[in-house]
């Protein structure tokens, strides 16, 4: 017996115990960079959440709902007054009118919204289209969901398509392309005509869009944000992605959806039931009042968010920075060449051990850490005391060719 023991546990120890799937991504570097600004006392201008309160309504909303003992599982995809609040709410943006017991599905952020609906449209043998740069959750969903990736380049200055490398990137096992707008890192807004060309290859291929719109009410310079749900063929081929988030600064909520044709949401609202059974029933319930809150509290929005951007942008190219205007979202990419370092890694190490200021590092956005070595993401998402703050410590950066 003993020796069927030992035998046993030579074969056990022969066996390789970890998925070969999360060795293909490494840990989430936005939230490493919060950690560390932790530990070294900086202004984290990494991570995109808020460092003012949430709408006191909003909260109050909450409370109540807790104090109304709504405190037990919704329906798994959603309770119906935060669906009912979802379509109203698209009807006044598109004049579509979608189903909400059949087209809408309520998750635990947008970031399960994503996984779900991979993991529900995903075969073996599958592609999926990510622009780069790209939201780091975008390579490791892809992984876990068992399809390929191919990417397809955003250029600066504008980043801008490509049209003849996104064409090329399509084939017959073009399962979807992930389209942000507004952008995270980058803060492009893809405009009609990108939208459109990219319909057509996906009518002509019968792929999938999933566009991830969670800070379509964060908008600058009269652009127009263009969702692709609404342009010709796409109602049956887009799945679109949202969440309370960003919007009513609320992050740590947790409160996305998924809105799609009902043969798509059938198969996501599968896959979310056995992820996570739903999300917080009280937060469902301000969600549902925060999405009739009147056009004001998203006009007031905007502005509060474009101050923000104006004033961060003037204290980056102040201190040597190159940036690229932001079009919505609540980010700046910049370039950092002038500073010379060798690569973004050892910058954002400069600038959170040194200065006490937190940003991303470029490459962490793209499939090959020797793209985007010479860029940098900070985000604007904070109180005026906050960026005056960064401001300040920033101006002890020197570039190259800085007087």
């Amino acid at each position: 017996m003993t020796g069927f023991l030992n035998k046993k546990k030579s074969v056990w120890h022969c066996k390789e115990i970890i998925s070969s799937k999360p060795k293909r991504f490494t840990e989430s570097v936005i939230r490493e960079m919060t950690r560390l600004s932790l530990i070294h006392g900086a202004i984290n201008l990494s991570q995109g959440f808020p460092d003012f309160p949430a709408p006191q309504e909003i909260k109050q909303a909450a409370i109540q709902a807790i104090e109304q003992d709504i405190n037990q599982y919704s329906i798994t995809w959603g309770s119906k007054t935060l669906r009912q609040s979802i379509v109203n709410k698209l009807f006044q943006l598109t004049q579509i009118e979608f189903n909400p017991e059949t087209e809408v599905t309520v998750c635990c952020g947008s970031t399960e919204s994503m996984i779900a609906s991979l993991l529900a449209i995903i075969n073996p043998g599958d592609e999926v289209i990510v622009f780069e740069p790209f939201y780091e959750n975008y390579g490791p969903d892809a992984i876990l969901s068992g399809a390929k990736r191919r990417y397809v380049k955003l250029k600066p200055p504008n980043w801008e398509i490509d049209f003849d490398e996104l064409t090329e990137a399509f084939n017959n096992k073009t399962k979807a392309i992930i389209i942000n707008t507004p952008n995270n890192p980058t803060g492009k807004v893809f405009n009609l005509h990108e939208l459109q060309f990219i319909a057509k290859l996906c009518c002509h291929w019968n792929t999938l869009a999933i566009t991830d719109e969670i800070y379509d009410h964060i908008i600058y310079d009269k652009i127009k944000h263009v969702r692709m749900i609404t342009l010709d063929g796409m109602r049956e081929r887009t799945i679109m992605i949202n969440s309370l988030s960003k919007t009513f600064g609320v992050t740590g909520w947790r409160v996305g959806y998924a809105v799609a044709d009902p043969k798509l949401t059938e198969a996501i609202r599968k896959v979310h039931d056995f992820l996570t059974v739903g999300a917080a029933a009280p937060l469902q319930e301000a969600g549902a009042y925060a999405l009739r809150l009147p056009k004001k509290y998203f006009d007031d929005l905007h502005n509060q968010y474009l101050k923000r951007r104006n004033f961060l942008l003037k204290i980056l190219e102040d201190s040597g920075f190159q940036c690229y205007k932001p079009q919505g979202a609540y980010y700046i990419m910049t370039d950092i060449t002038k500073f010379g370092f060798p690569n973004d890694i050892l910058f954002a190490d400069y600038l959170i051990k040194k200065l006490g200021v937190a940003a991303v590092p470029g490459s962490s956005f793209y499939q090959s850490s020797q793209e985007g070595t010479q860029q940098i993401r900070f985000c604007f998402c904070k109180n005026e005391k906050t960026l005056q703050e960064a401001g300040r410590r920033l101006n002890n950066l020197k570039p190259l060719n800085r007087t």
